[in-house]
């Protein structure tokens, strides 16, 4: 099997363990594919002919069979989107300090052994297209957690107008608004009181972030729902759309952003069955 390694190398501990899950995989007779900047940092002697270096984690997810991830959720996020784009199972180690993506934690890798034998499940979680609309050109981003729209906090509260299939169904005054998927439920949307959904549903959550309103709540739409929002003040109001916290792109005056779901979808690798709301519990519980 062709295992796909993508460590956090700004983790110097995600280095060990990822050297760990390498050695781990090379004496199961696994092939392991690499990041070239990846060389320096991690031993794997004896086992060069076992090794495939690449120029990016993209090439990496690309050609392997099953891609691990060793990090933090920003870690997963940022590969699910390759892994997803060549239909290629992911599982992510977690070395952070949620991590609540991750199928595993450092001290379980033992368990990734049982990926050469091939006991296990996947679940498939869904994605969101979002695509930013400035006269004829298109921006088009895929997010795994959510689209947020946010405002410079020096600057004055936005109003976005939300449309549902074209047709208007409300207006925000807000410091800004969030599309999740059932994924990012648990993620920037959670932080901002929006509600929790298990991850292997489908459909939209629209959560306004610090609404100038008495009435304003959260909306769950169905999967199929085509979702398009506008700042109507972006000419007074710098705002911005950020994908997965890690994608942003400043919103003018007269620009359309649409959400739907995305055909793609993420295939997470589950090798330890977790009762959902019993792992919620574990990660977000208050600790003094």
């Amino acid at each position: 099997m062709k295992i796909g390694l993508i460590i956090n190398a700004d983790k110097s501990q995600a280095l060990v363990c990822g050297e760990q899950i390498a050695k781990l995989m090379l004496l199961n007779d696994a092939e392991i594919f690499l990041n070239n900047s990846l060389k320096e940092l991690i031993v794997l002697t004896d086992h060069e002919k076992y090794l495939n270096y690449f120029d990016s984690d993209e090439e990496v997810i690309k050609y392997c069979d099953v891609a691990i991830t060793v990090g933090g959720d920003g870690t997963i996020i940022h590969n699910a989107k390759f892994a997803a784009t060549y239909k290629k199972p992911l599982i992510g180690v977690n070395m952070g300090r949620i991590g609540f993506v991750a199928g595993l934690e450092y001290y379980e890798i033992a368990e990734l052994k049982k990926l050469l034998k091939g006991e296990f499940k996947t679940q498939r979680r869904m994605l969101l297209n979002v695509e930013l609309k400035r006269g004829d050109s298109v921006q088009r981003f895929l997010a795994v957690n959510e689209a947020a729209i946010t405002r410079d906090v020096l600057k004055p509260i936005i109003d976005i107008s939300v449309l549902l299939n074209n047709e208007r169904i409300i207006t925000y005054r807000a410091d800004g608004m969030i599309f999740a998927t059932p994924t990012g439920s648990t993620a920037y949307s959670f932080s901002s009181g929006g509600p929790v959904i298990e991850p292997d549903m489908n459909c939209i959550l629209l959560t306004p972030l610090c609404p100038h309103a008495l009435s304003s709540r959260q909306v769950v739409f169905r999967e199929d729902a085509l979702l398009t929002a506008t700042v109507d003040n972006a000419d007074l109001s710098h705002s911005y759309l950020v994908v997965d916290g890690q994608t942003n792109v400043e919103i003018q005056k007269g620009d359309k952003i649409t959400i739907t779901k995305s055909e793609d979808y993420l295939e997470l690798i589950i090798l330890k069955e977790k009762n959902f709301y019993t792992l919620l519990n574990e990660k977000l519980k208050e600790k003094n």
